[in-house]
């Protein structure tokens, strides 16, 4: 059955089930002139909130926190139903989102600041961070609940209002979030939820409005250069996460169960649709037989949620076929599962680096091994990419995994560990895979500007 939030009579945006395909919720689908409306509001919103006490922003946000933790059955199921992945993964999404909240209405109240004296005296410098104005966030759909939170938290710690985009695949958990907040005590018009099917003339209709001071972007490397073209005209302060291509490196003396089980998360995680999923696995000639038949065996059990459209499947359908054509082999292949966008879990061998399914981001439930035998040739390789997101490596020493992960251009580095993300951390790429940090201390600074009073002491 249909679920209809938008009032009758306006367009609407019709939300699909990715396990049957079905249009499970039609929201309202917004024009740009009704985004520039949740600009009027952010912006009357603005100097209140950002007058408000860190304190009580910060209270704001652990009851939104609470509220999350206490609300997860349903904030889990909305994922499931609109993104497809597992329950699992979306009530591990739900606590993994909800501590963005905890996390930044901690870092709300720790305000930054410096008081110097001039060298060359009779002069006093006072240091301060001041919100950064309307905030514009923009988010993809393979984590519609984390995404959300990871911006909106440091947004409201900091005193910025925003307005936000979700994906059109997954409003629905955005639009969830935003009631829980308003339940949590956030004044009207500090947080706007704009779904809409056409993102390009919004988010274009926000970068040119003169009161929108920030955009903050989640996505494909491709959409966020055009998005920082777009900013460079109005000189916007911008923070852009953006793709990934991870490298997996199991050296010769890894543990191979610790590394087996690191990969099947890295890489399997919400169905391998994560910008920080292992994408290239590196594996030492000497393990690599093992390797293959230990992730093969586990794989061959393994069925994967549904991918989030049709089109991400012929994606992932692609590579895999091209990379068949040029030599790769299919060791293992993984049960398809009944109904919707599905694609199997594949095990590839023979890979090599000028394929294209180890250029780009697969995006999909697909292992794709490369093996190395020269430390030096496999770095080489490991860095070969535009990309420079997450990567991974298992080693049996920790100073040999230590000085692998030193020699990554890579902003994250599992270290005998295939998970990388947490809230206390900066989250955040090298090279194009991105600008700026989200979580720890570094995500509430991307919502301040500096500010200085230069004290006359004399």
């Amino acid at each position: 059955m249909t679920t209809t939030l938008a009032t009758p009579g306006l367009r609407t945006l019709a939300v699909h089930d990715p396990a049957t395909t079905e249009v499970i919720a039609e929201v309202p689908d917004h024009t740009p002139a009704e985004a520039i409306a949740a600009v009027d509001t952010a912006a009357g919103a603005l100097p209140g909130w950002a007058a408000t006490p860190p304190r009580t922003r910060a209270e704001v946000l652990r009851r939104a926190h609470e509220l999350m933790l206490a609300d997860a059955d349903r904030l889990a199921a909305l994922i499931t139903a609109e993104n497809g992945k597992s329950d699992a993964d979306a009530r591990a999404e739900v606590g993994y989102a909800a501590e963005f909240f905890r996390w930044f209405s901690e870092e709300a109240v720790r305000s930054e600041g410096d008081y110097t004296v001039a060298p060359a005296g009779g002069v006093r410098n006072l240091v301060t961070h001041r919100p950064v104005g309307v905030a514009a966030l923009v988010t993809p759909w393979n984590f519609p609940a984390a995404m959300a939170t990871r911006k909106i938290g440091p947004a409201l710690a900091a005193g910025c209002t925003v307005v936000l985009k979700p994906a059109a695949e997954t409003p629905l958990t955005a639009l969830a979030i935003g009631e829980l907040l308003t339940e949590a005590g956030v004044p009207d018009g500090v947080v706007s939820v704009v779904p809409t099917s056409s993102p390009a003339d919004v988010v274009t209709a926000w970068l040119t409005d003169d009161r929108v001071r920030k955009i903050s972007f989640t996505g494909s490397t491709g959409v966020g250069r055009q998005l920082l073209h777009q900013a460079a005209d109005r000189v916007l302060n911008a923070s852009m996460e953006l793709g990934g291509n991870a490298p997996f490196i199991v050296t010769a003396d890894a543990d191979l169960d610790a590394a087996v089980a690191g990969a099947m998360i890295a890489k399997f995680r919400n169905a391998g649709q994560a910008c920080t999923a292992a994408n290239r696995f590196l594996v030492h000639t000497d393990v690599a037989e093992e390797f293959v038949a230990r992730i093969g065996a586990l794989v061959e059990d393994l069925e994967v949620a549904p991918l989030i459209s049709a089109r991400a499947v012929d994606g992932v359908a692609a590579l895999v076929a091209e990379a068949v054509a040029a030599g790769a082999t299919i060791t293992h292949t993984g049960p398809t599962g009944a109904g919707g966008w599905r694609h199997p879990a594949v095990v590839l061998t023979d890979v090599h680096a000028q394929m294209r399914i180890s250029r780009e981001e697969i995006f999909g439930p697909v292992v794709a091994v490369q093996t190395w035998t020269d430390e030096a040739e496999m770095l080489a390789a490991a860095n070969d990419s535009e990309f420079g997101l997450a990567a991974y490596v298992y080693a049996g020493r920790l100073q040999d995994a230590l000085r692998i992960a030193e020699s990554l251009e890579a902003g994250m580095v599992g270290v005998n560990r295939g998970v990388v993300s947490d809230p206390s951390a900066p989250f955040g790429g090298v090279k194009q895979s991105g600008i700026g940090r989200e979580g720890a201390r570094d995500g509430i600074r991307e919502f301040t500007e500096t500010q200085y009073f230069s004290v006359d002491w004399s």
